[in-house]
Order: structure tokens, then C-alpha cells, then sequence
């Protein structure tokens, strides 16, 4: 079953419209062969604490945040921008309590994970989390314990959704490579080693699964992810824009695929024309082909659109959620063979 859903974020202020349309959108009847995937969006459009990196600053535990000119900044007591990201999230799970009442499928979390979170967020004195290993530190155990209350208030408001989490690492590679700055800019942070770095994410990961999320994901739509560093923190899939990868990680990807990781497919552009959803599923094939995996095994695939959509219109983005339905059903016939 090829199922289809999207990365997070959506165009626009208003949850509740944008809830109702991933609704009818995700939930109907696809096609055969074809399962749909709800989402609670991201709805970056509303301002400072509703952007990604806000909203899961709200969730960490004993880590209070405010907002600064340099950006997040990790202090004693929450600021103005974090007491509205709480009224955010409060009305969110509001809408999504009303929206999805009585819902039994799967439904789709986001967060941004420790890596990311540590290369943005900074101290009090003014260098990012990332520069002092034990804020490091710290901050994963914080983001552990926000993700198991978040995953357990989700779950008491939607008894009977099947819940799935989607930890978002944009920067790890630059993290991983060395590549964020420090605060004076004239120096490089140290990277961490590969093998903390998939720890900190299988905290990640480990600390969903014991709250109950039926499938963990990891999300990084870089040209080149860092794949290993990203199936040691033992996702149950692994989220990419395979628009972008090289052949020598799509030979990656296969690995992870035959050991039983699922992959999900980032296979729409946020500016690509709706109508090119044969191109995607071209594109796809012909890299599945590549690598040896069999066309049956297209069936475990899910599919999405490439990144976010909060840099698209509204009807962009429902234009492109429509077409990746579309491509999910041609995946379906063609693992169907």
C-alpha cells in the first residue's frame, strides 16, 4: 500500500481551514492500492513561535526560550514570542481535536530534531547550544520528554489515531561537516563524532516509540543526507528529496530499504508544475531500477511532496498535494505490476 501525506508545513493562518482541507485531501479514497496520510501542518505564515524551530522549542522540558535578534535563545523564564507559540500549539490541537474526532488512521507529528535544534538555538551568554557539549546534551534529554508529552497529549485528545513522528534535521549536515559558525562568526563549531550523533538521534526515535508513535521517521531534504549517520538512529523511515540524490546515495537508500527501513519519497518540488507527477514517478522508477530493488517493493513506499509548502500559495500547495496523490496511485499500479 503506497501511502501519501506531506513534509509539514502549509501556506496561510488559519489551522482550522488547512486542517479540514489535509482531510479531505489524505483521508477520502485515493485510489486503490493508495493510503492516505493526515498531517498536523506547521503554519509558519502566523508569525515568530510558529515557524518549526519555535514550535518545538515550546515542547522542550525545563528549557524555557525567548526571542531575540540573533534568533531562539535558551533562558530562565519563557518570553513574549514563546507564551504565543504556546497559544499556537493550544489552538492547533484545539482544531485538530475537532477536525480529526473519531479518527482511526494514521496521523503525522512533526518536530525538529537535537542536531538541528543545537546548531539554532543559543545560550544565555550568546554562542548556539551546539559550541557546549553538555547543553548538547541537555537539550536531547529536554527534547526527549517534550516528544513524550506532546506524543501523549496528542493521543489522549485522538484515542484511537495511530500516531506517527517525524524528527526534521535540516542542519544536520552542515552540523556534521563542521559548517555552523560561531556566534562572532570568524570560527567554525566542532562537529560531533557520527557515532554520538546517531545516538542523540536514536534517543530521539527510542523516546517516540515508549510514547506510543507507531512509526518514527527522519526528515533531511540536503542534496547529499547523511544516511548512515541517519539509519543509526533507527527511524522506522527515512524521509528525502530523491529529486536531489546522487547515485552513490540512492545506493544508500537501497541498503536501507533491504534491511527493512521504509523510505519516503520527497518527489514533488515546491515550485514544480502539478501536472509532472509522471515525470516523479518516471524518475523514481528508473533510480528503483538502478539500484535493484524490486518494483514490488514500490507498494511500502510513501510518498510527499519534496519539502515543506509554507513558501508556496494555497493553491500551489493543494495543487501539489493533489499530484502526489496522483503519483501515489501511479507507484501503486506499477508495484502492482
Amino acid at each position: 500500500m503506497v501511502t501519501v501525506s506531506g513534509i509539514g508545513s502549509w501556506p496561510g493562518t488559519d489551522a482550522r481551514t488547512t486542517l479540514l482541507t489535509l482531510r479531505e485531501e489524505l483521508t477520502g479514497e485515493p485510489g486503490d492500492g493508495v493510503a492516505g496520510m493526515p498531517y498536523l501542518p506547521e503554519l509558519a505564515d502566523r508569525g515568530p513561535g510558529a515557524d518549526m524551530l519555535g514550535r518545538t522549542a515550546h515542547l522542550l522540558v525545563d528549557l524555557p526560550v525567548d526571542l531575540q535578534p540573533q534568533g531562539w535563545r535558551l533562558t530562565s523564564r519563557p518570553g513574549r514570542d514563546a507564551q504565543r507559540s504556546a497559544s499556537w500549539w493550544r489552538e492547533d490541537l484545539d482544531e485538530l481535536a475537532e477536525v480529526f474526532s473519531g479518527w482511526t488512521g494514521r496521523l503525522k507529528l512533526q518536530v525538529v530534531g537535537p542536531w538541528t535544534l543545537a546548531s539554532e538555538l543559543w545560550l544565555p551568554k550568546g554562542e548556539r547550544v551546539l559550541s557546549d557539549a553538555g547543553a548538547v546534551r541537555d537539550l536531547a534529554a529536554s527534547l526527549s520528554a517534550g516528544i513524550d508529552d506532546h506524543l501523549t497529549r496528542v493521543q489522549h485528545l485522538l484515542p484511537q489515531a495511530s500516531l506517527v513522528l517525524q524528527i526534521d534535521e535540516p542542519g544536520l549536515p552542515r552540523v556534521l561537516q563542521g559548517q555552523v559558525p560561531s556566534a562572532s562568526g570568524y570560527r567554525r563549531l566542532e562537529s560531533p563524532d557520527a557515532d554520538y550523533a546517531a545516538a542523540l538521534l536514536r534517543g530521539q526515535t527510542t523516546a517516540a516509540r515508549q510514547a506510543g508513535a507507531a512509526v518514527t521517521l527522519i526528515h533531511c531534504c540536503a542534496d547529499r543526507p547523511p544516511l548512515s549517520v541517519l539509519r543509526e538512529g533507527a527511524p522506522g523511515g527515512l524521509a528525502v528529496d530523491i529529486v536531489s540524490l546522487d547515485a552513490a546515495t540512492w545506493e544508500s537508500v537501497a541498503m536501507a530499504v533491504e534491511v527493512g527501513t521504509g523510505l519516503v519519497a520527497g518527489a514533488m518540488a515546491p515550485d514544480a508544475d502539478p501536472a509532472s507527477y509522471r515525470e516523479a514517478h518516471d524518475l523514481l522508477v528508473d533510480r528503483w531500477r538502478r539500484v535493484g530493488l524490486p518494483l514490488a517493493a514500490l507498494a511500502q513506499v510513501w510518498v510527499t511532496p519534496a519539502c515543506g509548502l509554507a513558501g508556496t500559495s494555497p493553491r500551489q500547495a493543494l495543487a501539489l498535494t493533489r499530484a502526489t496523490v496522483h503519483l501515489a496511485r501511479e507507484l501503486a499500479q506499477t508495484a502492482a505490476g
